[in-house]
């Protein structure tokens, strides 16, 4: 398909330069572009496809970037990036060196405030408008955030103080009912009532009567002074209206004309406003509205049928989900609980086993840890799936209402590791750190599928908080057996003897270090013990003094930042027994890592067989050296 409106658009100003009656057009354009890139890139297609009239509107309306737009997690601002002068790069997009998938500061002047988690859009957006005010801008800051976004305690947070900090702030609800599953809780069957109620007919036709009257310099002093029109749009018990925010809406997101004529009269608004815009995700491509959970976030697809290539083999999230509902089959204990993520932690196959047993408390990861404590003082054994890089959001409910009180709540921290294409905000390469100083839990890591289960069913009968980090995709499709075991807390496993290098491996890096041992044989005639250590905390103490006694170096190797990680665990346990053996640690360095694919970055951050023998090499001269030093002299 042709697209010669899109072709012209090099920056938001080429948008108002459009006749009105071709704006249908250019959204027309828009999803072709984002349907034939995104099927061979991937990303999140079904968000964007839904927003892409209300993209448009908001930059007929207002001038990026001296107003700022704040997306609530970004991850639905394609449209707005071809929009602001970066079609040009967009099959870039999650790709090495290409756009991020994410709203990103320093990718563009028109990005005001990166994202990346749920929630957070609010909150900025007042404090930006609450700046603006104190420096006496007239600047428009205009926060765009889903249904989802206000099943988030911080939302409301920021609601609560709007109404005190500022005269002049936009929000725009955009309602279409779904995060990645569909919303949960009171919040959204609230909107879901305001948007089909028939009792509340009469709030849609006032609606787009009120619309109607708007249009222009003049439309728009006729309005203000209409207040009956205005009220007309307002359902008296709204709750934003208790918290200070004027309420308008619930009107059509995909109405181009009706939304400019929105915007121009909620520019002029001298108090905060929320405009509820109904849209519908994944609208303009039938695969999309058909799947709507698959088309939020997937990988490259068939742009004509929306077929994705099936992965083979199990997923690490639905080994998880597979396996908790059969432990649950014999232990009623065990609880699941989720927040917002049923799809992601593959906790979408624990439910119709076990519906009474499963929890979604939606875009809520502190409210969901507070929770499983609770469920956990009554007997029962909560499995808390919450990503790794999304548990970070609930550290002082992890320490203070679950670890202090040793609950046995089981954490289990999905994308534990490299997160490819999502990039820094998405990436779990920091809970080994925040949880590894945390009295009571127990943090371990899977070598593989079946060894994976072995640890859910440890969990399972342990007394206290354990942490289970496992990584995205697929692992080593390694059978399972047909009856877990239970491992020795804080015992590793040898898997190769050998002395001079001991090389320790935490969960799926086994495969790297084993390469590493390898070709330390071929290479350099060296025979070393490979380690998995299973447990970051407690390290196996007893094996690492063992075998650092008889080694000269010790590698770690663990898909996790360097600082405060599982080598730094390492170091400390050794230090601790007055050991000085050196050791080498291979892992992510002190800095945020970009998105791309998995093993390209590994390449360029040095997190690769190749990075580790050459911070060996010093190492390996000093043991040559003192080999040769012992050699007997010939008479």
């Amino acid at each position: 398909m042709a697209t010669p409106l899109l072709d012209k658009i090099k920056g938001p100003a080429d948008v108002k330069k459009l006749p009105l009656e071709d704006l249908p057009r250019l959204a027309a354009e828009i999803r072709e572009e984002l349907i034939t890139v995104l099927s061979k890139t991937g990303g999140h297609l079904g968000p964007n496809l839904g927003v892409v009239e209300l993209t448009i509107a908001m930059h007929r309306v207002f001038e990026t970037p001296t107003d700022h737009f704040i997306f609530d997690v970004s991850h639905q601002a394609y449209v707005h990036k071809l929009l602001t002068g970066r079609r040009d790069r967009f099959h870039t997009i999650r790709q090495a060196g290409g756009l991020n998938g994410f709203m990103l500061r320093t990718e563009s002047e028109h990005d005001c405030f990166g994202a990346g988690h749920a929630g957070t859009a609010l909150s900025a957006a007042l404090g930006m408008a609450s700046a603006r005010d104190m420096r006496g801008g007239k600047e428009h800051v205009v926060c765009l955030a889903g249904d989802a976004a206000f099943t988030c305690g911080i939302t409301f947070e920021a609601l609560n103080n709007a109404a005190h900090h500022t005269k002049r702030l936009i929000t725009i609800l955009n309602d279409n009912k779904w995060s990645i599953d569909k919303n949960v809780g009171a919040i959204a069957g609230y909107l879901n009532r305001i948007t089909t109620d028939p009792r509340f007919v009469h709030l849609h036709e006032r609606a787009a009567h009120f619309i109607e009257k708007l249009g222009g310099a003049k439309a728009l002093k006729v309005a203000r002074r209409a207040e009956e029109h205005v009220k007309g749009m307002i359902f008296p018990s709204v709750i934003f209206e208790e918290l200070g925010v004027t309420y308008y809406g619930p009107v059509d997101g995909h109405d181009i004309g009706s939304l400019i004529k929105m915007f121009e009269f909620l520019k002029v608004q001298n108090f905060p406003v929320i405009l509820h815009v109904v849209t519908q995700k994944g609208k303009g491509y039938e695969p999309a509205m058909a799947k709507q959970k698959k088309f939020h976030g997937l990988g490259p697809y068939d742009a004509e049928t929306g077929e994705t290539k099936a992965l083979g083999q199990p997923t690490y999230s639905e080994v998880f989900a597979d396996h908790l509902a059969k432990m649950a089959d014999h232990d009623p204990r065990i609880v699941a609980i989720t927040g917002a993520m049923p799809n992601g932690t593959g906790l979408d196959r624990f439910q119709p086993k076990h519906l009474d047993r499963y929890f979604d408390v939606g875009i809520a990861e502190e409210h969901a840890v507070l929770f499983a404590a609770g469920m956990a003082t009554k007997g029962f054994k909560p499995f808390c799936a919450i990503y790794s890089t999304f548990l970070q959001r609930a550290y002082d409910q992890i320490i203070h209402d679950v670890c202090l009180q040793n609950l046995p709540v089981v954490f289990c921290m999905d994308r534990g590791g490299l997160s490819g294409d999502d990039g820094p905000t998405h990436h779990g390469l920091f809970d080994i750190s925040y949880l590894r100083g945390v009295p009571n839990l127990i943090h371990m890591s899977p070598k593989d599928e079946d060894e994976f289960v072995d640890m859910l069913y440890t969990a399972s009968l342990h007394a206290g908080p354990v942490a289970i980090r496992y990584p995205r995709g697929t692992g080593p499709n390694v059978a399972i057996k047909k009856s877990p075991v239970a491992l020795a807390i804080g015992k590793a496993e040898v898997i190769r003897h050998g002395q001079k290098v001991v090389i320790w491996s935490y969960g799926q890096m086994l495969p790297m270090a084993m390469q590493l041992a390898d070709e330390l044989k071929k290479e350099e005639g060296i025979e070393a013990a490979v380690i998995n250590a299973r447990f970051a905390k407690p390290i196996d103490t007893a094996l690492l003094e063992l075998f650092a006694q008889s080694a000269d170096v010790v590698v770690t190797f663990e898909d996790h930042v360097i600082k405060g990680g599982f080598g730094s665990g390492i170091l400390e346990e050794l230090s601790n027994k007055g050991m000085t053996t050196p050791v080498v640690r291979i892992g992510w360095p002190d800095e945020f890592i970009d998105h791309g694919k998995p093993d390209d970055l590994r390449m360029r951050y040095g997190l690769s067989v190749k990075a580790a023998k050459e911070k060996l090499q010093p190492h390996l001269a000093r043991m040559k050296g003192s080999a040769r030093r012992v050699q007997p002299v010939a008479a």
